[in-house]
């Protein structure tokens, strides 16, 4: 089994970031990894309840697309 720290510094500010790792948090968990992320910085933000709601990326993703998930499937972030 692989282990995975996702690191996140950016916030509401880069919602591409933001979008993409959780987007690569859960491909990782999808396929049986051990994963844990780690908000620091900016990202601290994220860790509020309904934060994640409207995030959006230029490219369309979305962090609730991903982010409950994670929730879900018990991935510890850590702030």
């Amino acid at each position: 089994m692989e282990k995975f720290l996702f690191v996140l510094t950016r916030g509401l500010e880069d919602p591409t970031r933001v979008t993409r790792t959780f987007q690569l948090a859960k491909v990782a968990k999808e396929s049986g990894s051990e994963v844990h992320i780690f908000l620091t910085d900016d990202a601290v933000l994220l860790a509020k309840p309904g934060m994640t709601d409207h995030i959006k990326a230029p490219t369309g993703d979305e962090a609730n697309a991903y982010f409950p998930y994670l929730l879900e499937n018990k991935v510890p972030i850590y702030v």
